[in-house]
């Protein structure tokens, strides 16, 4: 029996880059991101080292009862248009589909909002991905179109769905 867990996201830490790599390269997780597989944890370490006091992310670990559970963030936080890229991997399995990633989705969005004051937030997903879809518009992003052979993913072009959220439609 599944029981109510608090949810919460704090900056990722160094502490967190094993648990990442361990997530990433985990099969049930990695279809849709977008690494060369397998990741390291020197590689991380530097990935880590290399965007530290940065402005243009925010990188964040998911928390169930205070135990990571996978990573959110925004991503090319651009001040002068007010607006982010989000994303968002849930590492653990078991907390896939239970309400984690949709209560973490609403307080990165918040964070976005409220605290940089973006206007604009905004996402990239692969057609395929219906269960991605399924949460990002759960929690108010707003489908915008699809972009045809954007990116090339595990060696073809794939489509990707462009999804949109803005401060007015946060503020309703």
């Amino acid at each position: 029996m599944w029981r109510e867990v608090e949810i919460s996201i704090r900056k990722f830490a160094r502490k967190d880059i094993p648990k990442k790599v361990e997530w990433i390269n985990n099969p049930e997780n990695n279809q849709f991101l977008h690494y060369d597989i397998p990741i390291s944890i020197e590689g991380t370490e530097r990935w880590f080292d290399s965007h530290e006091g940065e402005t243009t992310r925010y990188d964040a670990v998911i928390e169930a009862d205070g135990s990571p559970i996978g990573t959110i963030g925004l991503l090319n936080v651009d001040q002068k248009n007010s607006k982010a890229e989000y994303y968002i991997a849930m590492g653990e399995v078991a907390y896939k589909g239970r309400g984690a990633a949709k209560e973490a989705s609403s307080l990165i969005l918040e964070y976005g909002f409220e605290k940089l004051g973006l206007n604009r937030i905004y996402l990239f997903t692969e057609v395929e991905n219906v269960a991605a879809q399924k949460l990002f518009e759960s929690v108010g992003f707003v489908k915008e179109g699809v972009i045809r052979q954007d990116i090339v993913s595990h060696g073809k072009y794939v489509d990707r769905v462009a999804y949109g959220f803005l401060r007015e439609d946060w503020i309703r």
